[in-house]
């Protein structure tokens, strides 16, 4: 099952790692060892695949002072096709589409092989902005054969207050949603999640509005990223993230912030379980980390595991963490010469033992992924 059936599969829930490409003009050897890397810590989490983000300036988005400065990174897709062809996992490919050459960059990341991408919008609207809009994008995508995509749902979007400063009385990020599916968004990507209550709302409202219009939900993927310092706080909510004064001061007032921020997003996770279950949405987890702060990429993993744990545990069927065999894909990073970072073929008959690959649910059970069920058949 490829990475995009298993974020278009409501019967399954999905798990994914966030990974940010190297800097602009980073060499080619350099980005490799980044690549493998983060391949090799997170070798050890029962991950579907990786999601790799299209980082913007987003100049428009706001007038507050970013609190890291901005730099450009190396184009999303070039980064995933090293990721993928070093684990063996499919990765979902962000882009924004303010991009003069959309189509261009569509076309060489189907050649590239990624199948599965997430479609980002402009950071405002206002100002100018080259490139489609993301009903103009959407259309394009969904034209093209063996490419399926997501995009991005922002339950900051769906809080009263936010209505009120759009001129409305209800807030409309369903109704976005909704339309969005309509024109062949497969999943969703939230936002991080540190306020449960506007992502409880959204959910449900989402999940009314589907109903109404006989609509089967997309899958709604909920983003959390664990916050250990005053910095990483500034740029969460910089970035739109919704935190609550009190919870700001609980996490950071801690004696271990990283664990208090791990302890606290995974009873966010508990609440928003709670909170809709029934509501017929299915839902996956990804986890990121927004700097590079050492504590702060080491509480993604250990964030991964527990989410993912209390997600599998809400299904109320028995599961189990599996180790599996892969084959590697067609391809590998080469090493040497004047093809350093060419990908060269890799001799059929060659495995690479990956571990954790995998989350056995009931007494299905399948290679590289989560397992639901209990005939055997493959979720």
């Amino acid at each position: 099952e490829s990475l995009h059936e298993r974020l278009s599969n409501p019967a399954r829930p999905v798990f994914l790692l966030g990974d940010v490409p190297p800097g602009e003009g980073t060499p080619p050897h350099k980005c490799s060892e980044i690549a493998n890397k983060f391949v090799s810590r997170s070798r050890m989490l029962a991950a579907d695949g990786y999601i790799v983000y299209d980082i913007q300036d987003e100049p428009g988005r706001t007038d507050e002072k970013r609190p890291f400065p901005f730099r450009r990174v190396m184009d999303s897709s070039t980064h995933a096709a090293l990721l993928a062809n070093l684990s063996g996992r499919e990765c979902l490919v962000y882009k924004c589409v303010a991009d003069p050459n959309f189509e261009g960059w569509l076309e060489n990341n189907k050649t590239i092989g990624h199948t599965a991408i997430n479609l980002v919008g402009r950071a405002s609207s206002e100002g100018k902005y080259e490139g489609p809009t993301i009903s103009e994008a959407m259309n394009i995508v969904e034209a093209k054969e063996d490419v399926h995509f997501g995009c991005v749902c922002i339950a900051e979007r769906h809080t009263l207050e936010a209505a009120q400063q759009r001129g409305k009385t209800y807030p409309t990020e369903h109704v976005n949603m909704v339309r969005k599916i309509k024109a062949g968004a497969k999943w969703f990507i939230s936002q991080a999640v540190y306020d449960a209550e506007p992502t409880i709302r959204l959910l449900k409202d989402y999940a009314t509005l589907c109903k109404q219009k006989r609509i089967v939900p997309s899958k709604v993927v909920l983003t959390f990223a664990p916050v250990s310092r005053k910095k990483t706080m500034t740029f969460i909510k910089w970035l739109g993230v919704r935190v609550p004064i009190e919870t700001e001061e609980l996490i950071l007032s801690a004696e271990k912030p990283i664990e208090k921020s791990i302890e606290y997003l995974c009873d966010v996770l508990r609440e928003i379980l709670s909170e809709c279950a029934g509501v017929g949405v299915p839902l996956g987890i990804s986890c990121e980390s927004v700097s590079i702060f050492k504590a702060e990429i080491d509480g993604v993993h250990e964030l991964f595991r527990r989410l993912q744990t209390i997600m599998l545990d809400s299904s109320g069927t028995p599961w189990k963490v599996q180790w599996v065999e892969v084959m590697p894909p067609a391809g590998k990073i080469g090493d040497d010469g004047d093809d350093e970072g060419a990908l060269v073929a890799l001799d059929p008959s060659e495995k690479v033992r990956t571990l954790l690959l995998g989350i056995m649910v009931g007494t299905a059970t399948v290679s590289l992924g989560v397992i639901l069920g209990g005939k055997g058949k493959r979720a």
